[in-house]
């Protein structure tokens, strides 16, 4: 069995989410994946830059809200 790709409901089991949830994000475009025939696969090399994309992000974001709260007018 290949470790690198991973199915639905494989991904919902490490993101420790719904599958109709990992479903709707990949229908967007939000999770990187590809659609082979009817079956969504997700390379785990693509989903772990991904989070680490979301990691640095929320660190972003929190950051800016925490100057933004730290600065009195």
């Amino acid at each position: 069995m290949n470790d690198d790709i991973m199915t639905l409901p494989e991904l919902a089991a490490y993101l420790k989410l719904a599958e109709r949830t990992v479903y709707g994000y990949a229908q967007r475009g939000i999770l990187p994946g590809i659609k082979v025939c009817s079956a969504w696969r997700f390379r785990r090399a693509d989903v772990q830059a991904w989070l680490e994309q979301q990691r640095q992000l929320t660190e972003t974001s929190t950051s800016k809200r925490s100057r933004k709260e730290g600065a009195k007018p």
